[in-house]
């Protein structure tokens, strides 16, 4: 819709400059992909630990490694050309920038923190399992987060609230 191709990774492999996975998924850059890319490929990560790029293939692909600068490992493949690893392959914003900026970080320590009041409080009927923060929690963050930025939205009306939860109407 913005006028970006979209394709397949093995298409996108032989023809694209800079490569950022963001899927939380395991080697979506693999084998296949390393095989054709182009001289000075760039790759980085920045969706899900450092498992989205299969770095022990490329290592195993690879007939040198090198570090040009710092966060940056240099993959020498045997026909020449170089792919250039990001930050080891982990979340790029982490291991080879300032991390996330606390504009994201305190809304996610919020979040943990009314996450674990709301257990506290509630400890006499909550099981040992995992729980999704209740949407009322994430909603309050949200709503403190944009008032101490000076923004300010519409509130959504109650017929609005009933047509958003409902298949009645607009199918």
């Amino acid at each position: 819709m913005d006028g970006f191709r979209v394709m397949p990774m093995l298409e996108a492999a032989s023809v694209g400059d800079i490569f950022i996975t963001s899927t939380g998924d395991i080697h979506v850059i693999d084998r296949p992909h390393f095989e054709v890319m182009k001289d000075g490929a760039i790759v980085a990560n920045s969706g899900h630990f450092n498992v989205e790029i299969n770095i022990p293939v490329l290592e195993e692909m690879a007939v040198e490694k090198r570090q040009p600068r710092t966060f940056v490992d240099q993959y020498w493949l045997p026909d020449g050309r170089r792919i250039h690893l990001l930050g080891e392959g982990r979340l790029v914003n982490l291991a080879a920038a300032e991390g996330h900026p606390a504009s994201v970080m305190d809304m996610s320590f919020a979040n943990q923190a009314l996450g674990s009041v709301y257990m506290l409080r509630n400890a006499d009927r909550l099981g040992k399992q995992v729980y999704v923060i209740p949407e009322e929690i994430d909603q309050e963050i949200a709503r403190l987060k944009l008032e101490t930025m000076g923004v300010r939205i519409d509130t959504l009306t109650p017929e609005q609230e009933k047509y958003l939860a409902s298949w009645e109407e607009g199918t």
